[in-house]
């Protein structure tokens, strides 16, 4: 059996235009090529650093992984591909008897876990509105108006707050989760997407009301953080990568409806408790979650995390801010980024937790690089 060396780190890197290198030699041909499964047109789920590893099996295909590959190509400008992602995402996931798509599909491309779920169809207006600004493609639009139909007209309403709910059966009749914050942050950011590539009123007013529900439900009063969980849920808990997100949503697009809501009063406070109680100091690592009291919680760290730090600080109004910023990309490289992709999950030891690399962190990468020239 071939023994292959560890892969080389990315030490090297100290500004954006590296990472944006790495990014374009390293990962995005890795999901042209042996991240791709020619025979159904679909994203792996995840491969391994090392090409000549057996690959890992496949179980499913979920159509959020799917979405987010979309986004990746359309922001890369490779047309043929992201049309061929396209073209998946709508044949292979489509629920056309029920309306909205299914979670995912089984090997052989047919439906496996039927479920709706929030946070794939808010991906999935996310991604079509990066491909409808490619290619202006109008079935793109056709997809983007039909999902923000289905959100706002199938999914049920949690009765506690207004807001959508996170996950319901195939048929919208029952729900199986309640309101989560992770999802409607990534609605924020679908509407927001599909407002500036299409320029359609609706979606700025679907997000002013779900601005302004969700401030009411899920930011904390004395810590100004945003918790996982609606208030006042037992054993919530807050992340600070996605205070950083938050705060980058709001930067990066200046939408009205943040200050109406109430919701960008409280950013610049959440950013600040994240940074202090949710980054390692010796390393600059962003750890998973926090408790209430700034404690942590889960101290592992993924790249994820880091990569919302990185697009946070970039974009923050105070210059000691993002006079940080070269330091924080060289710490984040020399940790995460090697030859062969990336470390998905590291302790504070440079232990790495989790060894292979999931197709949906392409578009966190992609993310941050794109504010870090």
């Amino acid at each position: 059996m071939q023994q292959s060396s560890a892969p080389g780190t990315r030490a090297a890197i100290q500004d954006g235009l590296g990472l944006q290198g790495h990014y374009a030699e390293v990962v995005v041909p890795m999901w042209r090529g042996r991240g791709f499964h020619q025979a159904i047109g679909i994203p792996l789920e995840a491969v391994l650093a090392d090409p000549l590893a057996p690959p890992l099996p496949i179980t499913r295909f979920r159509a959020m992984a799917c979405a987010r590959q979309l986004y990746v190509f359309s922001v890369a400008n490779d047309q043929e591909h992201a049309k061929g992602l396209f073209d998946t995402l709508v044949n292979r996931f489509s629920d056309t008897q029920h309306g909205g798509f299914y979670y995912s599909v089984d090997p052989d491309a047919h439906p496996f876990e039927t479920e709706k779920d929030l946070y794939t169809h808010a991906f999935v207006i996310f991604a079509c509105a990066a491909y409808y600004r490619l290619l202006g493609d109008k079935q793109a639009l056709a997809v983007i108006e039909r999902t923000l139909d289905v959100v706002n007209g199938l999914f049920p309403v949690d009765p506690a707050n207004g807001l959508t709910v996170s996950k319901c059966s195939q048929d919208f009749a029952t729900v199986t989760e309640l309101a989560r914050q992770n999802p409607l942050m990534h609605l924020t950011e679908a509407y927001l997407e599909a407002e500036a590539a299409t320029g359609d009123a609706r979606f700025g007013a679907a997000l002013a009301t779900l601005l302004q529900r969700f401030t009411q439900a899920f930011v904390d009063a004395e810590t100004h953080c945003i918790m996982e969980l609606p208030l006042p849920s037992e054993n919530n808990w807050l992340e600070p990568g996605h205070q950083f997100e938050w705060h980058f949503l709001h930067n990066a697009s200046s939408h009205p409806a943040f200050e109406t809501s109430g919701l960008a009063a409280h950013l610049p406070f959440s950013y600040a408790f994240a940074q202090t109680h949710g980054v390692m100091p010796d390393t600059g690592g962003v750890v998973a979650a926090l408790k209430r009291d700034g404690t942590v919680r889960d101290p592992n760290q993924r790249i994820w995390a880091q990569t919302e730090y990185l697009r946070a600080m970039a974009c923050h109004e105070d210059d000691g801010q993002r006079a940080q910023l070269p330091q924080q990309i060289a710490r984040f490289a020399s940790r995460f980024l090697h030859d062969g992709g990336w470390h998905e999950m590291l302790d504070n030891d440079n232990r790495v937790i989790r060894a292979e690399m999931p197709s949906t962190t392409a578009y966190h990468l992609v993310g941050a690089y794109q504010v870090l020239t």
